[in-house]
Parts: structure tokens; C-alpha cells; sequence
């Protein structure tokens, strides 16, 4: 663990996730906002763990809300042969200081996940990505290398709207 900017760590990498991504599809057109508390300061952690998390986070925040795009383009097209009115594919990143933690939230406005399966999400080995893309590890190694930090890793999600993952660290 060493002493670490958490701004300038979320920054570089949601970046990194953001041009990871339109580097492998490009159809991928989505809205990044970030919005850093200069509160947040710097920490001691485990930059390239706290990394590895911030990644698999954004990739699947940024997974969702492209999947939403592109079936809400087929059903449009299908239909109408126009694009989607109103939908902005978009992930939110922010960074706050409450009290004596720091909080890491990603947002976006995807589907969201089924309550059915919001309480396995965390357990190794369970994915809801088509056979092959995804390992089922991403969010249970995620969630253990959160609480190794001491802290907590919540998921918030409302159904046809999207989820916020937030990573909860002490400052």
C-alpha cells in the first residue's frame, strides 16, 4: 500500500476503461461524466487492486448501457429506421468525502439488474454476460479486495434504469 491521489486514481482509470472499450467496439458511443470532491485528498491503499476494481466496475457499467443502446437501436430500427429519441448512453463517476470515509460511485443508465439476482452478483463464479465473455470473478474479486482495504462495496440498481456501484473506503 503506498499513498495515493484517490481523484487522480479514478481519473486514469475510468479513462483507461473508457478508450479500453472503444478500442475493442467501434460502435461504442457513451457519455462519461466525472465529478471529483477535492475533499477526497489521498489515502493509503493498494493502487493497482483499487485499479483492478475501478476497471471491472466501469467495464461493466459501460457494458450495460452500450447492450441498452444497441437493443434500443434494433427495436427502433426495426420499427422505424431511426435513431433512439431521448436515450443518452451514459456512466457517472464520482468521488466524495463523508466524514472519515471515501466513496467511489459509479453510475449508469443501463437496465439495471434484476432484484432476482442482485444478491448473488458478489459470489464467484456468477455472471449474467453471454458464454465466453464474461468469468463470473470480476465483482467477487472486486468485493474482496474492497474489504481487504476495509471497506464495503454496494450495489444499488433500479430496474430499466440503471445501478450504482459504490466503493466505500476509510480516509
Amino acid at each position: 500500500r503506498e499513498l495515493t491521489d484517490v481523484n487522480a486514481l479514478v481519473d486514469e482509470y475510468a479513462k483507461l476503461a473508457f478508450h479500453a472499450f472503444r478500442g475493442k467496439d467501434n460502435t461504442f458511443d457513451v457519455k462519461l461524466q466525472t465529478e471529483f470532491d477535492p475533499a477526497v485528498g489521498t489515502i493509503e491503499l493498494a493502487p493497482q487492486e483499487i485499479g483492478r476494481v475501478l476497471l471491472n466496475i466501469l467495464n461493466n457499467a459501460f457494458y450495460a448501457v452500450h447492450a441498452k443502446a444497441l437493443a434500443e437501436a434494433s427495436a427502433v430500427n426495426e420499427k422505424t429506421q431511426q435513431s433512439i429519441a431521448g436515450y443518452e448512453p451514459t456512466v457517472s463517476v464520482i468521488t466524495r468525502k463523508e466524514g472519515n470515509k471515501i466513496l467511489i460511485s459509479v453510475k449508469d443508465n443501463g437496465n439495471g439488474i434484476p432484484k432476482k439476482i442482485l444478491d448473488k452478483i458478489f459470489q464467484p463464479f456468477f455472471t449474467t454476460k453471454p458464454t465466453g465473455q464474461g468469468t463470473g470473478l470480476g465483482l467477487s474479486l472486486a468485493y474482496d479486495i474492497v474489504k481487504a482495504h476495509g471497506g464495503e462495496l454496494k450495489a444499488e440498481t433500479m430496474q430499466g434504469e440503471g445501478s450504482t456501484f459504490t466503493i466505500q473506503l476509510p480516509a
